[in-house]
């Protein structure tokens, strides 16, 4: 049965926001949506949405009273210049921490593959691995990442750090064959994530069940939860659809590593050299 307090949803105009918003509505939850944009669906059944801006820190504490759950995908979403990423992304998310330290909430950040996108795709990573931002999207995540371990430790505000891959009604080239997560998927991680008796602080691969996954171990068994879905039937289909830069091609992060890149790129001969 669902938890009879409120789940506060940001970023809920978003492609992954809207997903989350149909998928938890429809078992039973009531939500609080929130977005700096208009929402533009057909609110559901128990559900409110307030347009808001993550930098009001006022707002965002009156939005989580007596929430049990926030889950964080609000802010910006993309690669964009530090300026656009520093207010929503890092002032934004310290509001809602200190909304879910207030309330006692339990916080799901989405994180990104972007904070460990210069990791190469020949390497398998735990969830414990180094953190290698890509940009300063995936910087932002590092700290959001970290802001979740903090208030853990200081505060004892459970978090589950999700380190989403490609979430994409299907996958559409040959690097999501390793990143793509489905939509079913991602909503019924959220569940596990809202549901679960105790969590602490922790790392989970936001993937589908791709045997050529980049991702190894992560804390998926203390939330109940495993992938459903995989890539692999794409696989025939997609193959062989590569971007034909080596910086793409090198690292995790495919396009984010090979923006505003200013080392020497690497030749075909020396591309998965150290």
């Amino acid at each position: 049965m669902p938890q009879p307090r409120p789940i506060l949803l940001t970023g809920a105009s978003g492609a992954l926001g809207r997903v989350i918003t149909k998928g938890l509505a429809g078992q039973g939850w009531t939500l609080r949506l929130t977005d700096i944009a208009p929402f533009p669906d057909e609110l559901p059944k128990d559900a409110s949405f307030t347009r808001a801006d993550l930098n009001d820190g006022v707002t965002m504490l009156r939005l989580a009273e007596g929430c049990g759950t926030i889950l964080h995908f609000g802010g910006v979403s993309v690669d964009r210049p530090f300026d656009e990423v520093l207010g929503p992304n890092l002032r934004g998310l310290y509001h809602v921490y200190e909304a879910a330290r207030r309330e006692r909430a339990r916080v799901v950040f989405a994180s990104s593959n972007h904070s460990i996108g210069f990791h190469e795709r020949s390497e398998k990573l735990d969830h414990d691995c180094q953190l290698r931002p890509d940009s300063f999207y995936g910087l932002s995540k590092v700290f959001g990442e970290m802001m979740g371990r903090l208030y853990w430790d200081k505060h004892g505000v459970e978090s589950v750090l999700v380190r989403i891959g490609s979430s994409f009604p299907e996958p559409t080239e040959a690097r999501m064959l390793s990143t793509w997560f489905s939509y079913a998927d991602l909503v019924r991680l959220m569940q596990r994530c809202v549901l679960a008796e105790r969590t602490g602080c922790a790392v989970i691969w936001g993937a589908s069940a791709n045997s050529r996954t980049f991702w190894g171990r992560d804390a998926r068994e203390k939330l109940g939860w495993a992938p459903q879905d995989s890539a692999d039937t794409y696989a025939g289909q997609l193959g062989g659809k590569t971007s034909g830069n080596p910086v793409i091609e090198r690292y995790q992060g495919g396009a984010y590593p090979a923006n505003g890149y200013t080392r020497e790129t690497p030749s075909p001969a020396r591309l998965f050299e150290a």
